[in-house]
């Protein structure tokens, strides 16, 4: 990936109009009518006016990034948003493997160290939540995809009778259950934690 340039940031703003919007953000651009939209930012990332501040959008953490699921905001999130880091869990989840912060020059992403206790003291990305409505396994369909793809078993997300899963705080938001779900819409959903210290 080349970096932005600042005569592409300009004819960016000029053409905000005719924004191409990936679908899934697109959608929750809209949902709602003027709902923000529901975005993760990398793991490790500060909170997020101190991230915006701190991020030099050098695209680092994007080139990085094994399961590119790592994407960058032009003008649909704002001009404070442009081009720093967002994942949209249903398009492509974060696979926890840290890489990102390994690379930030500002630690706007903070470094992680790849071991699980770190990583459930230092990543906030947000928090798995089950809509029982649409759950295949709370309708008497045993189903477990979401179970299955959590990388924090019995730490994040557990199982009860077919299969119904329940969050625990140890849920870190990488959103492996959002896009593993089989449901349309999908039946869980990562809440975003933008607060966090």
């Amino acid at each position: 990936m080349k970096r932005r340039t600042f005569v592409k940031s300009v004819s960016l703003g000029a053409a905000a109009i005719g924004l191409s919007l990936s679908d899934s953000l697109a959608a929750e651009l809209s949902f709602g009518g003027s709902a923000p939209p529901r975005y993760l930012r990398p793991p490790g990332a500060r909170a997020e006016g101190d991230f915006e501040s701190t991020c030099i959008r050098c695209g680092q953490c994007g080139e990085v990034c094994p399961n590119r699921c790592i994407q960058f905001f032009e003008l649909e999130n704002g001009m404070s948003s442009y081009g720093t880091p967002y994942i949209i869990p249903r398009d492509q989840a974060c696979i926890l493997c840290m890489k990102c912060g390994e690379v930030c020059p500002t630690d706007a992403i903070e470094p992680v160290e790849r071991l699980m206790e770190p990583i459930l003291e230092q990543v906030k990305m947000g928090k798995a939540v089950v809509d029982e409505n649409l759950c295949l396994s709370f309708q008497g369909k045993t189903c477990g995809v979401c179970y299955r793809a959590c990388p924090l078993q019995d730490v994040a997300i557990r199982t009860g009778l077919l299969e119904q899963p329940h969050v625990l705080d140890g849920c870190v938001g990488c959103g492996l259950c959002e896009r593993s779900c089989i449901q349309l819409p999908q039946a869980i959903r990562i809440i975003p934690d933008y607060s966090h210290a």
